[in-house]
């Protein structure tokens, strides 16, 4: 995706179809390198494409329940999204046709594509619309993720077959932002009927491969669905071999759970898989300088990754004590030594992908000696035998839990020098290494200073699911997203009018505000991007095409050798 500068224009704008080239061509793709970059190649038809991912296995296929990232990355070869983001950071259609807003910014309406089909054979209608906005928000689906998207639809109205309006209770600009995440992605209508674990098993989609079985603990078996209709699919044709009537190149992926980051490389280095994701950052810079692989780096959108503090308990309900936590560190030397130049550090709250964050390098310079200072003078001006500071007896403690499905090695060794670093002006650091699980149950509790916790969403409304003081209330599935446990006043008023503002400049301007309000007050020290790089085969073709939230997308990936 390529950044775009701000312009000034009203989003009551209609969002008109565009053809599949014009897709195919504007479409998110991430940085691509390699020997499989080769736009030159002939594509293959047929054969099987073995992926290894070392994020944790989801406990559901479908995306509306819970909402984490595993989810998506496996889901977006099997459900499709109303609309997605081009490389321009625009949002265009895909299964919808068109959307308008109303001129009160209270109701949508949203139309969608002639002759596209569920999987099962059921076309895709206006009340598919319908039904999945109210799955999302069905507290039995216990969503998080798309029930936040969708959270401010009071109801649909099925106006015809292709036709639905979505009624708000306020305004959302955002709206059309987050049906383009898949974690909103469009089920087949009739399949929403079945149990939970029927449709956690296996959802039926749009999409160009379908759920075949899920091993689990082991691996997940995608077909490829014969019955695919890319979204204007004539124009569509060009892109395909000429023996394939539209469908996706691949018979089917294995897609395998491989935890260890060493293990995947190994058995990429060996051929028993063709593509790798969370690889280590030297293995990284080895694919880059020899060409042995291919890499695609694709940024998520949403935050930045980063390290939040909670602001609800001590010692970090003290200001200053946040601002000397965070000017005891030297990040920009941990990174420079742990990532081998394949990150860049960020000091923003957003992703580098979205247009409206702002950065504030100024903020996060170290400064010991201003770190010393602001703990003197907040009580902390004793020391133990440890060097650790004490106030009244209270040892300056951080508890820091690290999902190790989320941290690469290289990552965790960031947070031991984040560890040994703030030690040296007195701060305790105790990190928790826990399975995903495990992880989510110390932040629902609350039971955590410091965590770093990428919240993947499309645009800078993730700032109010992040740092809205509603963030606190937990959604349906118990996970809460505010975990700096921000409540302030001012940033609750500028992220809604940002929020519900039908003119981009003014849109732009109260982010800026509240982003600088979020990071001058020391809620967050950002780090970079939300890591999302891939290694590839020579023998893999086509690959770097990439959905809004920037999962691969394997329709137009092929294997040469099979």
């Amino acid at each position: 995706m390529s950044h775009r500068s701000h312009r000034s224009r009203s989003r009551r704008a209609l969002l008109s179809a565009l053809p599949l080239s014009a897709l195919i061509l504007a479409g998110c793709s991430g940085d691509n390198s390699g020997p499989a970059a080769d736009e030159d190649r002939e594509p293959v038809v047929g054969g099987t494409l073995t992926y290894a991912t070392g994020d944790a296995e989801p406990d559901c296929l479908d995306p509306h329940n819970g909402g984490n990232y595993p989810q998506s990355l496996v889901s977006s070869q099997f459900l499709e999204t109303l609309f997605t983001r081009d490389e321009n950071d625009e949002i265009i259609p895909w299964l919808a046709e068109s959307a308008e807003l109303s001129d009160d910014g209270l109701t949508y309406t949203i139309t969608v594509r002639e002759g596209i089909q569920f999987s099962d054979g059921t076309p895709l209608t206006s009340e598919a619309i319908k039904a999945n906005v109210e799955h999302l928000q069905d507290p039995e689906t216990k969503s998080s993720t798309g029930y936040l998207g969708v959270e401010q639809v009071e109801s649909v109205d099925v106006v015809d077959d292709r036709t639905a309006e979505l009624h708000m209770s306020r305004p959302d600009n955002s709206l059309l932002e987050s049906l383009a995440m898949q974690w909103t992605a469009i089920h087949s209508p009739e399949s929403l009927d079945r149990t939970e674990n029927e449709i956690c098993e296996q959802p039926i989609g749009t999409g160009p491969f379908v759920v075949e079985s899920w091993d689990r603990q082991q691996q997940i078996i995608l077909q490829r669905n014969d019955d695919y209709v890319l979204p204007n699919r004539d124009e569509g044709r060009d892109a395909r071999a000429e023996d394939n009537d539209g469908q996706a190149y691949l018979d089917e992926i294995i897609w395998r759970f491989i935890p260890e980051a060493s293990t995947r490389y190994a058995a990429l280095e060996s051929g028993e898989v063709d593509v790798i994701d969370n690889p280590q950052p030297d293995n990284v810079r080895q694919a880059i300088d020899t060409g042995t692989f291919g890499h695609l780096d694709a940024p998520r959108p949403g935050s930045s990754n980063r390290l939040e503090l909670n602001s609800a308990k001590a010692p970090f309900d003290d200001p200053a004590v946040r601002e000397a936590f965070i000017k005891s560190l030297d990040i920009n030397s941990s990174i420079d030594g742990l990532f081998f130049d394949t990150v860049d550090r960020s000091y923003s709250l957003l992703s580098s992908v979205e247009p409206l964050g702002i950065s504030a390098e100024e903020l996060f310079t170290p400064d010991v000696d201003r770190a010393n200072q602001l703990l003197d003078e907040a009580g902390w001006d004793t020391k133990d035998d440890d060097g650790i500071r004490t106030k009244d007896g209270e040892r300056l403690e951080l508890t820091f839990p690290v999902s190790t499905n989320q941290s690469v090695p290289a990552e965790q060794s960031l947070f031991e020098q984040i560890q040994a670093t703030a030690a040296e002006v007195g701060f305790d650091v105790q990190i928790e290494l826990l399975d995903l699980s495990s992880w989510y149950a110390a932040l629902g509790e609350h039971n955590y200073n410091l965590v770093s916790a990428p919240y993947t969403k499309v645009g800078p409304s993730v700032l109010r699911i992040l740092y809205h003081s509603e963030g606190t209330i937990p959604a349906p599935s118990g996970y809460f997203a505010n975990n700096a446990q921000v409540t302030d006043d001012e940033i609750d008023q500028l992220l809604m009018d940002a929020e519900q503002t039908t003119d981009e400049q003014e849109r732009a301007d109260l982010y800026e505000q509240a982003q600088r309000r979020i990071l001058e007050d020391y809620y967050v020290l950002p780090l970079y991007n939300q890591q999302n790089q891939f290694l590839y085969r020579a023998d893999v073709g086509g690959m770097g095409d990439t959905n809004a939230v920037a999962n691969p997308l394997y329709y137009s990936v092929f294997v040469d050798a099979q």
